[in-house]
């Protein structure tokens, strides 16, 4: 009787942290970096290997000490930065500047320009750098294609033409490469190694894909979608496993393989956490409030720490846009609890 009372007991107990840790959430904002100018910002990346975050601000990359907050390096005189592509083994950074249609080539270590490269399309976007071929994928959203560069002699050599206009982009590490076609409303494989369209795969019900993430181990694809819906796709046959509901205006997608969980960071201020219970079996866990404006994500997924860019803005009049207000541009650091 006495050890059936003691079980009793701690299940209670268990239960009542349960749920007060369930009631106060799994995610803080633990910092709040802020750095200088007023410029635009789009897609930001965290080099885990150093511990620092590359963020586009406009005309300039700014690098943050994800530790400190402090920036230790900028590269400037950029037209109109969009995505950062880091390859740590080669101490390279890419950067795609949409105005001029080029990609910036950098020194990681000195934060120096080493080359500018005129790609093989229109406004490079998002950006990415394949380990398993060493490759650097420029993905041009106003030419429907994708320009190819040789990280180890930075020249290009390749274009792939696509079906529509490509967003963000995953690997499987082992040569696949697939990016959301936002006006398609698909999703592209593309065979790194032979630079050939393998597969188009219908992501429906879901509209309009920007940021996409993968779990490599249970081969899923998280596919967030301007209507509110986060798409999970089978990445080796297509299928469509489930949808769940995330914020509006999302952008940006991450996945932490430790804990298991996919993110849609959304415009409207707020990062849906979606817990993978099972490869088939997928629950929206938490929603973060954050930042308006804070649409694009990044995660460090050794500290399992998240990375966001905003500002803030003035009220909002009529059909006029809301004007962002000085001195206020910042990187959110949220860390789970």
């Amino acid at each position: 009787m006495k050890k059936i009372t003691l079980v009793f007991i701690i299940l209670l107990t268990v239960g009542f942290v349960y749920s007060q840790t369930s009631a106060k959430g799994g995610y803080k904002i633990a910092n709040k970096f802020h750095l200088e100018g007023d410029e635009k910002w789009d897609y930001l990346f965290s080099d885990d290997t150093s511990g620092r975050v590359y963020v586009s601000h406009g005309t300039m990359v700014q690098v943050v000490d994800e530790v400190k907050g402090t920036v230790v390096g900028k590269i400037t005189g950029l037209d109109g930065v969009h995505g950062i592509a880091v390859a740590p083994a080669l101490n390279k950074g890419y950067i795609s500047t949409k105005n001029d249609n080029s990609v910036t080539i950098f020194d990681t270590k000195t934060f120096k320009v080493i080359k500018k490269i005129e790609v093989t399309g229109k406004s490079p976007d998002a950006i990415f750098f394949d380990s398993f071929s060493k490759k650097v994928f420029v993905f041009n959203g106003h030419s429907n294609n994708v320009t190819v560069l040789n990280a180890e002699t930075d020249e290009i050599v390749a274009t792939i033409a696509l079906e529509g206009n490509p967003e963000a982009s995953a690997t499987d590490g082992k040569g696949k490469i697939y990016v959301n076609l936002e006006d398609a409303s698909k999703i592209a494989v593309i065979n790194a190694t032979t630079f050939k369209v393998e597969n188009v795969w219908s992501i429906a019900p879901g509209s309009g894909p920007t940021g996409l993430s993968l779990d490599n181990e249970t081969h899923r694809l998280f596919s967030v979608c301007a209507n509110k819906l986060m798409v999970v796709v089978d990445s080796e046959t297509g299928k469509v496993i489930t949808t769940l509901p995330i914020g509006e205006k999302c952008d940006g997608a991450a996945f932490d393989p430790v804990l298991k969980c996919a993110y849609s960071s959304n415009g409207d201020g707020t990062v849906t956490v979606v817990k993978e219970v099972s490869k088939d079996t997928f629950v929206v866990s938490e929603t973060i409030k954050t930042q308006k404006g804070a649409k694009t994500i990044t995660l460090n997924k050794q500290t399992h720490h998240i990375y966001l860019t905003s500002a803030d803005f003035g009220a909002q009049t009529g059909t006029a846009k809301a004007t962002l207000i000085p001195n206020t541009f910042a990187v959110i650091d949220i860390a789970p609890l």
